[in-house]
Order: structure tokens, then C-alpha cells, then sequence
């Protein structure tokens, strides 16, 4: 049993990403696949949310509302996981598709996504919910972690900068 376990626990290294051996064009389309499928599931999470839409006017909801609305904090730790997932698949298309063809048109397209997932989540929430804050705070956060870490890398590449200046001026 325990060399079955150890057999089973090192199949997955031969998918492995390997420097010097993957290219990096392949890499960067299974990164765009993996991202374009993230960004579907979650888009389409949103536009037709789990348990779907009331279909009727009754005392206690109204048609085309969440069903799953009803689960205020459930639904809200949905909304704000979908959102981050799809903003955040978004942010690695954007990202690797830079200096493409038709780049521009990527960044039309993919920025409709977003106002269509938007307005949809808008139509199906129900209006006593007014907690969207989160909601827009977790679409931003990818983009703010990007600057962040471009940030990061700009302070910190001058620094290493400024000391190989200094030593090829020492030498």
C-alpha cells in the first residue's frame, strides 16, 4: 500500500513546468487556455448564478432575483470569490496577450466582459444588498497586486542597479 502511495504521489512531475526543456510559447498558451476557461466558468457563474432565479413575483422575493440571495453571506463570499477568480483570469489574459495582434481589441473585449458581468450580477442581486464595495474591491485587487509587484520590482531593480554602478565604478 505504501509504494502504491509513493507511485501515485509522483505522477504529476512529468506535467510538470521545466525550464531549459518547455518552450515558452507553449507555456504561454496553456496559460492562455487555463485562463479563458476560468474566465468562462466564472462569467457564466455570474450571469446565471447557483440555484438560478426566482421565475415569480411572490411576497418575499422578485423574479429575476438570486434564488441564492436568500443565503446573504454564502451568496456574498460567492459573488466576491467569482468576481476575484474572473478579474483575476482576466488581468493573466490581458497579461499574455500583450503584443499580440489585435491587442487593443483584446483589451475592448475583455473590458464589455467585465461591464456585462456586472450588470448582470447588479440585475440579479436583490436591491437590499448594498454591499458591493466588496465586490468591486475584489475585481480591483489582482490589478493593485500587479502595481504592487511592478512597483516592487522598479525599487528593487534600482537598487541592485546602483550597486553594480557603484561597483564597476570602484573597479
Amino acid at each position: 500500500m505504501i509504494n502504491r502511495l509513493s507511485a501515485s504521489r509522483s505522477w504529476y512531475t512529468r506535467f510538470q513546468y521545466e525550464e531549459g526543456v518547455d518552450k515558452p510559447g507553449d507555456v504561454r498558451n496553456t496559460m492562455l487556455v487555463v485562463a479563458t476557461l476560468i474566465a468562462s466558468v466564472t462569467f457564466q457563474a455570474g450571469v446565471n448564478p447557483p440555484g438560478c432565479v426566482w421565475q415569480d413575483n411572490d411576497g418575499n422575493h422578485v423574479a429575476g432575483r438570486a434564488i441564492y440571495a436568500n443565503q446573504s453571506g454564502a451568496y456574498y463570499v460567492f459573488l466576491i470569490a467569482n468576481t476575484f477568480a474572473l478579474s483575476a483570469s482576466v488581468l493573466v489574459i490581458i497579461s499574455l496577450t500583450h503584443r499580440f495582434p489585435f491587442h487593443l481589441e483584446i483589451i475592448i473585449a475583455t473590458i464589455s466582459m467585465i461591464v456585462t458581468y456586472a450588470s448582470a450580477i447588479f440585475a440579479v442581486t436583490p436591491d437590499e444588498f448594498v454591499k458591493f464595495r466588496f465586490v468591486i474591491a475584489a475585481a480591483t485587487v489582482p490589478f493593485i497586486l500587479l502595481c504592487l509587484i511592478q512597483l516592487s520590482n522598479v525599487v528593487f531593480k534600482k537598487d541592485e542597479t546602483s550597486g553594480l554602478e557603484f561597483e564597476m565604478m570602484r573597479n
